[in-house]
C-alpha cells in the first residue's frame, strides 16, 4: 500500500468540507521513515469547531472503521480509524490553536514536549491542502531560537538520584529499567535542545532516525544508548554515566552560560552502599 496515495486520497475528503482550511500530513509518512508497520498521520485545520458529523463524512466516504473518537480536550479533537487495511490517526485543531501553540514555542519558548511535537509536525510535514496557510506556519517554525534551545536543556539537565547501584545488587529490575528509561528520555530533550531540534514524539519515538538528525552529540550516541539495554546491566549503568558526563560537557561548550555545576555532582546515580545495608 502506497501511504501517500492513501493520505491524499484521505486529504481530499475532508478538503470537500468548506470548513477546513488545510490538511497536513505529518508523522513518520512525511518524514519518509515509515515502514510496515506505520499508519498515516493526518493533521486537519479548522475554521471554526467540527462537529461530530463533519469528522464523520471523511471516514465514512473512505469505508473506514472507526477505532477511536474523542470529544474535544486539550484543544484538539481526535480520532481514529482503518481503511484499506492501514490505520489513519486523525488530529483536528482549530487553525487559532495551532498559531498559538507555534506562538508559545517561537516567542515565549515553552519546552512542553506535546507543544513541541506540533512544531515539529508543521517543520517537517507535508501540505495535502492550504498550503498557502501551512507555508505560512512553516515559516514561523523555520528558526529554532536560541532561547529555546536553552529552556529545554534547564527542562531536562537535573536527573533521577536514585541509587541505581542498590537497585543492581537488589536486582530490582522492574524500577532500575525505569531509571535507565527516565535518564535517557532526560538526555533525547537535552540532546533536542542542543541541536535546536523540535522534539518529534513526547516519548521520543524513532530514536535512531532522530539522532541521526543531531550533529552535536556523544560519538557512537545510538548504538551506546541501544546497548544501555541489551548489555549486562552493570557494564549499562557505566556506560549512561559515560553518555550523562559527555552531554553535560557539551552543554558547557555550546552554552557556557548555563551553570550546570549543580547537576554535575547529582548525576553521579551509580550511589556506594552506605555502613554495609543495602
Amino acid at each position: 500500500m502506497d501511504l501517500n496515495k492513501l493520505a491524499s486520497k484521505a486529504s481530499k475528503m475532508y478538503q470537500a468540507n468548506p470548513k477546513v482550511e488545510a490538511v497536513l500530513l505529518g508523522g513518520s509518512v512525511s518524514r519518509n521513515w515509515h515502514d510496515s508497520y506505520s499508519d498515516i498521520e493526518l493533521f486537519i485545520f479548522w475554521k471554526e469547531p467540527p462537529t461530530e458529523e463533519d469528522r464523520k463524512k471523511p471516514i465514512t466516504k473512505l469505508a473506514g472503521n472507526i477505532i477511536d473518537f474523542h470529544p474535544y480536550e486539550e484543544e484538539e479533537w481526535s480520532e481514529s480509524f482503518i481503511t484499506e487495511g492501514i490505520k489513519l490517526e486523525i488530529s483536528n485543531f482549530l487553525t487559532q490553536t495551532i498559531a498559538e501553540i507555534i506562538e508559545d514555542v517561537i516567542v515565549f519558548f515553552n519546552p512542553d514536549v506535546y507543544k513541541q511535537c506540533i512544531a515539529a509536525a508543521v517543520y517537517d510535514g507535508a501540505a495535502l491542502s492550504g498550503k498557502s496557510l501551512i507555508q505560512d506556519l512553516k515559516e514561523k517554525v523555520h528558526s529554532y531560537p536560541d532561547e529555546l534551545s536553552i529552556a529545554m536543556i534547564k527542562e531536562y539537565m537535573f536527573l533521577s538520584n536514585s541509587w541505581t547501584n542498590r537497585l543492581l545488587h537488589r536486582k530490582d529490575w522492574l524500577m532500575l529499567y525505569k531509571v535507565m528509561t527516565d535518564v535517557q528520555t532526560h538526555l533525547m530533550g537535552m540532546l533536542s535542545g542542543l541541536n535546536k531540534q523540535y522534539v518529534h514524539h513526547p516519548a521520543f519515538k524513532w530514536q535512531r532516525q532522530t539522532l541521526e538528525l543531531m550533529t552535536i552529540v556523544p560519538e557512537n550516541i545510538y548504538s551506546r544508548l541501544a546497548s544501555v539495554f541489551l548489555d549486562n546491566p552493570t557494564d549499562s549503568l557505566k556506560e549512561l554515566e559515560k553518555i550523562v558526563q559527555e552531554v553535560y560537557q557539551l552543554i558547557q561548550r555550546e552554552y557556557p552560560q548555563i551553570d550546570i555545576s549543580p547537576v554535575i555532582d547529582k548525576s553521579l546515580f551509580l550511589r556506594p552502599e552506605q555502613d554495609g545495608r543495602a
